[in-house]
Formats: C-alpha cells, sequence, structure tokens
C-alpha cells in the first residue's frame, strides 16, 4: 500500500513538474512570439477590447482617443481631423498591425502593457478595475499644424517646423495625406479595402514625407558646403572665390550655369557670402571640388546624414519612429562632387533633415535631437516620463554659425526680399532642385529660421513636381508658417 502511494505521489509531483514548465515556457519563453501571432486572436481581442490612451496636442487638443462601442471589441479608435494629424499619430486597426507614427512608437504605453506602467497594471489587478493606458502629449501646436496642413492642400508637399533651442517638433504636416479613421473601423472588410485603396494609388498618402521621402535638396545644400568651408578656416564670408557666368564639369563637356546674372559675379571671381546670397552654382560647384567630399562628408555627418534619425520612442515603448538617413556620396568623380555641392546628383535629403540644418544653424551651431513627445501620463494623470531636450551634435562652432546666420539673412534682403516679414529678421536658404526626364520638373525648397537673432522656429518646406523657383513654391509657406508662430 505504501508503494503505491510512493508511486501515486510522485507521478502527482510530475505531473506538476511538467506542468510548471510547459506554463513556463508558454508564458516566459514563448510568450511574446504567441502574442504577436496575427492568427492569436485572443491578443488581439486583448489590445483592441482595452481602453488605449490618448494622443495629444501641446494644448490639450485630441488627436487620437478610444470610444466605447457595443460591439465584441468593447473600444475602437477615433481620430479627430485623422488626416490632418495622420503623419504624426499613424493608425491603430484591428486588421492591420500598427507599424508608423506615435500609435507604433508609444504602442507599449498606449495599451498599458508597458513596464514603466507596472504599478498601475499591479492596482487594476488588485481591485479589479479595467487596465487603462497611458496618454502621450505631444510637442505639435495644432494651429500651426493646422495652418500648414492647409497650405500644403493639393500639393504633393511636406514641412517641418522645430524649435531650435530644445528640438520640438512643432508642426510636421505631409500631403496627400489619409485619414485614419477608416482604417480604424471594425468593419474588417471595408477596413482592408480602406488599406489597399491607400497603398494602391500612386501618390502614397500613407508616406510620412517628412520623415521617410527623400528629395534632392538643391540649392538648400548649399548651407552644408557654406558650414563646411567656413569650418576650415580657409574662407570668410568676405572671401573671393571661382564664379563665373559658366562651369565646364571637370573631366566633361557639360556646362553649368546659374539661373540669375548676380551669380556670376565679376571677372568671374564673386564673395562668398554674394555666392551664397544669389546661389552661385558656378562657384559652389567649384567651391565643392576645392574643399573635397571627405571635408563635406564630414560636415553632412555632424548634421545627421548617413543614419537614421529617431524621431519618437525606443524599443520598452513601441517600435521606434525614425526619419530615413538622409546621404551625401563619397568616393566620388570630381564632376560628380561639383554637381553633389549645389544639392544635385546623388545627394538626398528628407525634410526633417534639412530642418534640423537650419536649427543647428539658429542654435549657435548645436543640433538639438528631435522630439515629437512632451511626456507621458498614467490613467491616473500621474506622470510616467517626461521628455529633456538633448544635443544630437555640434555640427559646427558659435563663430561659423554667427557667420551662417547672416549671410542665410542675406538670402532673403539681398534676392529673396518676398520672404521678408515686417519688424521681423528671416534667414533662409531657398533651392530649386532639377527632376524628371530632361530635368523638366522642380522641387522647390526652403529652409529657415526667425527672429535671426532669437530664433523660436525653423523651418523646412519642400514642394514636389513644380515648375516655379523655390523662393516662390515653397518660400511663402514657409513665411506664414513664422508668421503664425511670431505674430500671435
Amino acid at each position: 500500500m505504501n508503494k503505491t502511494l510512493r508511486q501515486l505521489f510522485t507521478a502527482v509531483i510530475a505531473l506538476f513538474a511538467i506542468l510548471a514548465m510547459s506554463s513556463t515556457i508558454i508564458t516566459a519563453v514563448a510568450g511574446s512570439r504567441l502574442n504577436a501571432d496575427p492568427r492569436n486572436t485572443r491578443a488581439l481581442y486583448h489590445q483592441i477590447g482595452a481602453p488605449r490612451g490618448a494622443i495629444l496636442a501641446s494644448d490639450g487638443t485630441v488627436m487620437a482617443k478610444s470610444d466605447p462601442v457595443n460591439d465584441a471589441f468593447e473600444y475602437q479608435r477615433s481620430y479627430s481631423k485623422g488626416e490632418l494629424y495622420a503623419p504624426i499619430t499613424g493608425f491603430f486597426s484591428i486588421t492591420h498591425p500598427v507599424d508608423r507614427g506615435i500609435e507604433m512608437s508609444r504602442n507599449e504605453l498606449l495599451s498599458g502593457d508597458a513596464d514603466a506602467l507596472f504599478w498601475q497594471q499591479f492596482r487594476s489587478l488588485m481591485t479589479g478595475d479595467e487596465n487603462k493606458g497611458a496618454s502621450i502629449e505631444t510637442s505639435i501646436d495644432p494651429k500651426l499644424q493646422e495652418s500648414t496642413f492647409s497650405l500644403l492642400q493639393g500639393k504633393d508637399a511636406a514641412a517641418v517646423a522645430i524649435e531650435p533651442k530644445t528640438g520640438r517638433i512643432l508642426a510636421m504636416a505631409s500631403t496627400p495625406s489619409y485619414d485614419p479613421n477608416t482604417l480604424a473601423q471594425h468593419n474588417t472588410v471595408a477596413s482592408n479595402k480602406a488599406y489597399s485603396d491607400l497603398t494602391s494609388v500612386d501618390n502614397s498618402p500613407m508616406i510620412n514625407r517628412t520623415t521617410s521621402q527623400y528629395y534632392p535638396p538643391g540649392s538648400t545644400f548649399k548651407t552644408v558646403v557654406a558650414a563646411a568651408a567656413l569650418e576650415s578656416g580657409k574662407y570668410q564670408p568676405d572671401s573671393s572665390i571661382p564664379a563665373g557666368a559658366s562651369y565646364t564639369l571637370p573631366g566633361t563637356a557639360t556646362d553649368l550655369t546659374n539661373v540669375e546674372a548676380s551669380a556670376n559675379g565679376s571677372d568671374g571671381k564673386i564673395s562668398f557670402e554674394d555666392a551664397f546670397a544669389y546661389s552661385s552654382n558656378t562657384a559652389f560647384a567649384q567651391l565643392g571640388v576645392s574643399l573635397g567630399d571627405d571635408a563635406i562628408a564630414q560636415q553632412a555627418k555632424r548634421f545627421g546624414f548617413g543614419e537614421s534619425i529617431t524621431v519618437d520612442g525606443n524599443d520598452s515603448t513601441g517600435s521606434p519612429m525614425k526619419a530615413i538617413a538622409s546621404t551625401f556620396p563619397t568616393g566620388i568623380a570630381a564632376d560628380k562632387l561639383a554637381l553633389a555641392s549645389i544639392g544635385q546628383g546623388d545627394v538626398q535629403e528628407t525634410p526633417l533633415q534639412n530642418a534640423l540644418i537650419a536649427s543647428a544653424v539658429a542654435n549657435g551651431g548645436t543640433l538639438m535631437r528631435p522630439t515629437l513627445v512632451d511626456r507621458v501620463r498614467a490613467s491616473d494623470l500621474s506622470v510616467v516620463s517626461q521628455t529633456q531636450p538633448a544635443v544630437m551634435s555640434q555640427a559646427f562652432s558659435h563663430d561659423t554659425a554667427d557667420k551662417l546666420n547672416a549671410m542665410m539673412q542675406g538670402v532673403v534682403t539681398k534676392e529673396n526680399t518676398n520672404l521678408e516679414i515686417d519688424g521681423i529678421k528671416v534667414a533662409a536658404k531657398t533651392g530649386t532642385a532639377q527632376i524628371g526626364v530632361a530635368n523638366a520638373s522642380i522641387d522647390g525648397w526652403v529652409i529657415g529660421f526667425a527672429p535671426a537673432d532669437d530664433p523660436k522656429i525653423a523651418v523646412a518646406v519642400v514642394v514636389h513636381n513644380v515648375d516655379v523657383l523655390g523662393s516662390y513654391a515653397a518660400g511663402p509657406i514657409m513665411k506664414q508658417m513664422m508668421q503664425e508662430v511670431l505674430q500671435r
């Protein structure tokens, strides 16, 4: 009898050990994989059937929230003025995983599952209350965002505004845009069709053009070349540099010319500051060749070129939102370097990258890391985290920044007076990048900041596929963005 009991006891212990091991494997080892498996409908119902936190603008304006609904999922995501904020919020859907915007970068916090919300999760477990997601308070200025989006309507365009001293992103607009509400609906057939329609059209409305679209920067890239020249110690704003009405690209029979006669200089020479103000192609092509691709590439790298730039989040909060890496070619022949030095050829930039260049000049050469979220609050309104300004790099010296600031003011006062704002000093650099077959079209650019003597806002605007110079395609948009912030 005792032997039988011992055998039964051993069997029970073995079964408990097997149960413990299998539970450990399922929850600890395979838990993440099983939760991520699209076939796991329990995980889907867990995510959707919880009050996901809100996403807010800097003044408390609700950009995204979860509303109670009378269906199996219990809550449905809704987006206020969906197209306006879509590049920032992204979307949350029962048919497609979160893959962009703050919905992605702060997914764990919004869902209430982040480790940072442990005590809230514990209290909910002990009290039986519903575990609620954290709210995300962004740096977006809703009035500036709305006016910027309105200015971009009907265009294939993007615009970014940054607070130079902190790196806070004040506006991030991309057109054409899309309405996340069509993807958040619980009618799976309609949601799938909406996604298919949005991803099959040629103009790609779901792409955030500020962070995920390349453009040739045109003459705005001369700001990078100018910084490299000043940092070399070989050039001052009043230095005389080679220019001329035309310049034959090294090793070719191709002649490079200027748009305006004022960019030609006199007797084949022009002052550095005038070459910048009048956007002399012949001067900057020769300057770039003289500096060499390594000097320009190193300067571009200090602005953020060559690596993706994290805009928000980390692995513990979700999947980080990043801007694709802008590129400057190296190891190229002199003719290619000449073209790259005027922002043509193989140079590629995102609007966010160009806004960071303007921001670095505005902030005395110190480039602040761009941020999109100011703080995170738990459902009881306690602050879970608060973003602090952080230096991304020292792009160049304060002396170089002062000289570039003055040179960028000259762009406005000497050549682009249409960008002037009464009573406010504006610093800018325009760009007109040739694109398409036989360079038949234009990407119109402008970057800048104001007030130049105490910068509050740095801006980059690009309008794709136009037939006018950047000063006229993008310039008025930048000017009105600045006015929206500075003349309240």
